[in-house]
């Protein structure tokens, strides 16, 4: 039969650390706790925590004994007890000695800080900070400790990269954002920073090495000026891309414009009718033209208000009642539906797999947008101008910026389930955990291997 100690030894899970006692007791609030008594065997009692080096005695710190928190075990509160002392190291000067069962600087053992850290991933903060035992400040700190330990070069993320993609954002109310950059061929977050624009990337382009800036080929995201200075700068020869998405989306916001412009004409009509004819008291007659007037001007200006989704889908995935919608816009209003026809003709002419029919439709569409007398559809037609070799390298390397609008998905729900952050650090050292191939190895259990993806 094991003795208590051994068990006590099984407990802490390490090899290399000596149970020298053990004693049950109760705190005020009537909890069962376990403190063990430990130490470090005496060929590891100095080493370095960082290097693991065997060092030279320095002192002993402090007379009191030091605890740490273990993982529960049926409820009852685990502890470990042991006076530490420093060490004087060569490389990282005096420092307290490293113990088997923790990691440096935590006040909880390396079976805590892992789950901790498994559970962040997949629980809300506050849930796993009652589980734990622990403020939900600790639960940030044990993250970090649990990132430092599953990968502590995390600038080799940035070694190979190929084809990246680049965005920001929001993580707080008031115009916070992070910048996120992701690898397109692992589908990982290889940086993150708080804030965006030029000065921000630039200090991802600037830790890249000669060798790392060569590797990149492809990079991909919104129409921004930033990025595009950044790429042009630190990495000219590689290609720049839009994101069909953001192409669609400034077309969208184009035809909105025009729809919500044709709105207020038939809204203007509408009133301007209605005074130019006042009513008086009572209903007016069936046969009353003046009245049958005005009820169809502001027949048209409704039917105009509600066509935002009608025009805003593919016809393909239109219902029988947009499709009639379309059909009142194309004979009530010929400015809109041309409008329409055009967003149509962008968004068509960016599924093209041959480059040259896709220069051709888009050398077109220029042309479109530029003679079709809609001021919206004239800026349009600079920006799509100016970006028109990003959008034909879109078109020729069929790269989109679907991977990172993904990745952004995840970081809404990390935040959401945190109930916001107030330490970006924190919030970075989850979206490094979370949009990774990286896996928090739990206690006594049998890794699996998962395929990145």
């Amino acid at each position: 039969m094991a003795s208590v100690d051994t068990l006590c030894k099984k407990l802490l899970g390490v090899k290399s650390a000596i149970v020298t006692g053990h004693d049950f007791y109760q705190d005020s609030d009537e909890l069962n706790h376990l403190r063990i008594h430990a130490r470090p065997s005496k060929r590891h009692e100095n080493d370095c925590p960082f290097c693991h080096r065997h060092c030279r005695f320095y002192d002993i710190q402090t007379h009191s004994p030091r605890i740490w928190r273990s993982l529960d075990w049926g409820g009852t509160l685990i502890e470990v007890q042991y006076r530490s002392h420093r060490i004087e190291c060569p490389e990282h000067g005096v420092l307290v000695a490293d113990v088997p069962w923790a990691y440096p600087g935590s006040g909880f053992t390396k079976d805590f800080d892992l789950t901790a850290g498994w559970l962040a991933v997949y629980l809300p903060r506050s849930t796993v900070s009652e589980y734990m035992r622990i403020d939900w400040e600790t639960v940030g700190r044990c993250v970090h400790r649990t990132l430092d330990v599953i990968e502590p070069e995390r600038a080799r993320r940035l070694d190979n990269l190929v084809n990246i993609g680049i965005d920001e954002t929001s993580y707080r109310k008031g115009h916070k954002y992070i910048t996120v950059i992701v690898n397109h061929d692992t589908n990982t977050v290889v940086w993150a920073a708080q804030g965006h624009g030029k000065k921000v990337l630039e200090q991802f382009y600037r830790q890249l090495t000669p060798k790392q800036l060569s590797s990149i080929r492809v990079v991909t995201g919104d129409g921004a000026r930033w990025i595009t200075d950044c790429v042009n700068e630190f990495t000219p020869e590689c290609e720049r891309c839009i994101d069909p998405f953001h192409v669609v989306e400034w077309a969208m916001e184009a035809l909105d414009e025009v729809r919500r412009e044709a709105w207020r004409e038939a809204h203007a009509k509408a009133i301007q009718a209605e005074k130019a004819n006042p009513r008086g008291r009572g209903r007016p007659k069936a046969d009353d033209p003046e009245a049958q007037s005005i009820a169809d001007a502001k027949a048209k200006a409704e039917q105009i208000k509600k066509t935002a989704f009608a025009l805003g889908k593919a016809p393909e995935h239109l219902t029988e009642n947009q499709k009639l919608k379309l059909a009142m816009i194309a004979e009530n209003d010929k400015r809109l539906y041309r409008a329409y026809s055009l967003k149509e003709h962008l968004r068509l002419l960016l599924k093209h797999k041959d480059t040259a029919e896709a220069e051709a439709e888009l050398k077109r569409w220029l042309w479109r947008s530029s003679h079709s007398r809609i001021s919206a559809f004239k800026e349009l037609y600079k920006k799509i101008k100016k970006h028109k070799n990003h959008i034909l390298n879109t078109i020729r390397l069929g790269m989109s910026n679907a991977r990172i609008e993904a990745t952004n998905n995840k970081i809404k729900l990390i935040i959401r389930k945190a109930y916001g952050f107030r330490n970006i650090q924190n919030m970075l050292d989850m979206v490094y955990l979370v949009c990774s191939n990286l896996r928090v190895q739990l206690p006594n259990r049998k890794m699996k291997l998962v395929r990145s993806a």
